[in-house]
Order: C-alpha cells, then structure tokens, then sequence
C-alpha cells in the first residue's frame, strides 16, 4: 500500500473512531461522574452524551436513509443547518431535564457549554465551513480538564488526531480545524462561572 493510501487508511480510522458521538458518549458519561463525584451522575451524562450526540447522529442516519446526505460527514456547508437545529432543540430539551431533575452543576454546564457551542458553529457555518469534528474533540477535552483534572488534557493529542484526519481526508482545510478545535475549548470558559 502506498503512502497516501496508508495516510487515509489511517486518517479514515482515526475520523470514524473519533467521531462526535463517540466522543460525546465517553466524554459526557466522564463528566457527569465527575460532576455527581459518584455513580450517581452516569445517567445525567448519558442524558447529556444522547442529546449531544446520540440525537443528532440518529438525525444524521435518517436523513441519510432518505437519501438526503451521502454519509455522516455531510461534507455540503449549506446541508449542515438543520443538524445544527437539531442538535440545539436536543441539547435544549437535555439542558432543561437537568435542571428540572436538580443534575449536578457540572454536567448541566457541560451541556449548555456545547449548546453556546453548536450556536456558534452554526453562525461560523452559515458562510464558512468550521470543523464540527474537530470542536466536539477539543469541547470534550477542555470539559473533561475542567470536570475532573488538568491531567485529561493530554487528551489533547486526541483531538489534534481529529484535525489531522479532517485535513488528510480534505474534508477541512487546516484554518477550519483550528477554527473548530479553538471554538471547541472555549466551552470550558463556563466553567469559569459556576
């Protein structure tokens, strides 16, 4: 195989593995554990991981089936705002249970960090095409350092992975993956405020 062929190979693994839901799923079920600082709080981060991620990727495969996107990366800029509604709506809904269901602190701020978030995202998109991949990666690793310990920074190298597959793939350009990781750690300002 030759070099470039590894390269996408690679990058391909790396972007499918990394994908926002996943990410999401583990990064949220994290942060609500540490938000309750026991088991307590899984369900509260499982509700965050399913509206975050679960919903809109279940959006995604819908429209998909539909025929309406190729596959999960809807690479058309101008395909992109209804995810984005939809991914507010969800996140909306998840951040108004939390606070009906009295969730610990951290998980809601989590949530309404990702909703400022994905409103950013949308407003980017509506002329540029920012990263999403790469803003979910870098969201969920400033939150975690911020959740739990600076230590999960280093996850860091995670999220630089994303951007880099997002480029080799030429889905983003490198300015749209900064854009996106940039926009992405700055949901951990909320937790300035808590």
């Amino acid at each position: 195989m030759s070099g470039t062929g590894t390269t996408t190979t690679v990058a391909r693994a790396v972007t499918d593995v990394l994908q926002p839901r996943n990410v999401l799923l583990l990064g949220m079920l994290a942060i609500g554990l540490a938000s309750a600082g026991d088991w307590t709080g899984l369900p509260w981060g499982f509700l965050g991981a399913l509206c975050a991620g679960l919903v809109p990727a279940g959006y995604i495969e819908w429209e998909r089936g539909r025929g309406t996107w190729g596959d999960r990366h809807v690479v058309d800029r101008t395909q992109r705002a209804p995810i984005f509604l939809v991914i507010l709506g969800s996140l909306g809904t998840g951040a108004l249970i939390m606070v009906l269901g009295d969730a610990p602190s951290g998980i809601l701020i989590a949530t309404v960090s990702l909703w400022v978030m994905t409103t950013v995202l949308l407003a980017v998109n509506a002329f540029w095409k920012i990263s999403v991949d790469s803003a979910v990666a870098s969201a969920v690793v400033a939150l975690l350092g911020a959740a739990h310990s600076l230590w999960w920074l280093c996850a860091g190298v995670a999220a630089l992975a994303v951007c880099w597959s997002r480029v080799a793939l030429g889905y983003h350009s490198v300015a749209q993956t900064v854009a996106g990781a940039a926009a992405g750690a700055a949901t951990a300002a909320g937790f300035l405020f808590a």
